[in-house]
């Protein structure tokens, strides 16, 4: 025999008029109702006894109005669920007051569940029947449930200062709670104690698109505000993913550069070494014997050693195609200091010329040197075909490190945002922002 499937249906509310103002006062959570607000003047009903009484009477000027109406039915996870309650609850922090607005939903089938809602920011949360385990820790305390950890993230007194719908304990304004947040995000654990009682619960973060869309709530949702404390980071798992990203990345550069080195015929084409003298009447400038460069297009390297003490000099060069005429210019300045201070400067120096086509070359030289100073210098110049060069690989792998450095500043910052408005802020904290505390 099969078990026909029985859809939760929401029961017709019981209707009775408020003793204040004569207005008709509807219940939606029926025998779990204990106290109800007047929807006309706003007296806090007894609702325990089959007649109401007056608990306390309003006392604020202004009204305020839910996001979310009174009454109105929503799906969370498959369930539906109806609000019949709302408070505002504010907390004092460094002088300034945050407050943040509470619903609570009803199911008869499925019992109360609330959503907490702070500058934008919107919690899922259910009352516990089984309590966190405190845990012995360094630092922040912290407490453990279901094998997840929570940090305790701030202690602070909650106060009720306006409230609507009706409710299963017995609510007023003024009442005021001890309350303990502990985070893991997407998840916060709340500690509410009262005298003789502590009520743990749990939030889970929900996005406004979530709530207006289980709600069926026309517009779009209030653009949220600063960091909450259990909102997960964007940047979660990210700075991992991307650091084992570069370090493979690296690895793959750093065998590229091996092949070119190992395919760099790395050879010798010219040799020679010459003086100088400054001042001399016989012509500075002058050109090497013709050399043979083969193979494929590939860069030459030109290397300079000299004997300069004190001193410096400037070679200008010109590299030329015997055949073509094609010429490639550039320059070098070495330079070398000595005192009692130390060494500065370098004596020796290269210069790369990339990519010059096969064929035969000879080099134009033309050094000079201080013109104030009589002083000979002794160099040597040494031409090499297809030179391994590193240089694009080292500029690669700084590149390379920008993503990760990247992701990993932001997701320091998003945590830094974070705890600032904790108990474990760093320094003083700013009056604005995240300074929530929610159920």
């Amino acid at each position: 025999m099969t078990t026909p499937t029985v859809t939760p249906q929401f029961v017709k509310p019981k209707a009775l008029n408020c003793p204040n103002c004569g207005a008709p006062v509807e219940l939606r959570g029926f025998a779990h109702t204990l106290n109800v607000v007047c929807p006309n003047c706003h007296s806090i009903l007894d609702a325990s006894t089959p007649e109401f009484t007056i608990l306390q009477t309003f006392q604020r000027k202004e009204r305020i109005e839910p996001q979310i109406p009174l009454g109105t039915r929503g799906k969370f996870n498959g369930q539906p669920y109806q609000v019949i309650g709302f408070q505002v609850r504010e907390v004092d922090s460094e002088g300034s007051s945050y407050s943040w607005d509470e619903y609570l939903l009803f199911n008869p089938y499925y019992g109360f569940r609330y959503l907490t809602e702070y500058e934008g920011h919107w919690n899922f949360v259910r009352v516990l029947s089984a309590l966190p385990v405190e845990l012995n820790t360094m630092g922040k305390p912290a407490v453990e449930f279901q094998g997840r950890r929570y940090r305790h993230f701030d202690s602070l007194s909650a106060r009720t200062n306006y409230i609507l719908g009706e409710f299963p304990w017995q609510v007023r304004v003024g009442d005021v709670v001890q309350d303990r947040d502990f985070v893991s995000p997407p998840y916060m654990l709340s500690a509410e104690a009262t005298p003789g009682e502590i009520t743990w619960s749990l939030g889970e973060y929900t996005s406004g698109k979530q709530i207006w869309a289980a709600f069926q709530l026309p517009g779009s949702p209030p653009a949220y505000y600063g960091v909450f404390p259990n909102q997960p980071s964007p940047y979660e798992g990210k700075p991992a993913a991307f650091w084992s990203a570069w370090l493979w990345l690296n690895v793959a550069l750093l065998a590229i550069a091996l092949f070119f080195t190992m395919s760099s015929a790395d050879r010798e084409v010219f040799q020679n070494t010459y003086l100088f003298t400054q001042g001399a009447k016989t012509e500075a400038a002058f050109v090497t014997p013709d050399f043979e460069l083969t193979g494929r297009p590939s860069n030459v390297e030109i290397s300079i050693r000299t004997d300069l003490n004190n001193n410096w000099a400037y070679f200008n060069f010109a590299l030329i195609n015997e055949d073509t005429g094609q010429d490639f210019d550039f320059g070098r300045e070495v330079s070398y200091y000595r005192d009692s201070d130390g060494a500065e400067g370098k004596p020796n120096d290269s210069v790369i010329v990339p990519r010059v086509p096969s064929g035969r070359y000879y080099l134009r030289v033309e050094p000079e040197m201080e013109p104030r100073i009589l002083q000979s210098m002794s160099y040597s110049l040494t031409i090499r075909r297809d030179v391994p060069s590193n240089a694009f690989f080292w500029i690669a792998g700084v590149l390379l490190l920008i993503p990760p450095v990247f992701i990993t500043f932001r997701a320091s910052a998003f945590e830094s945002a974070r705890w600032r408005e904790s108990d474990y802020a760093p320094a003083v904290k700013s009056g604005s922002g995240g300074g929530g505390d929610d159920d």
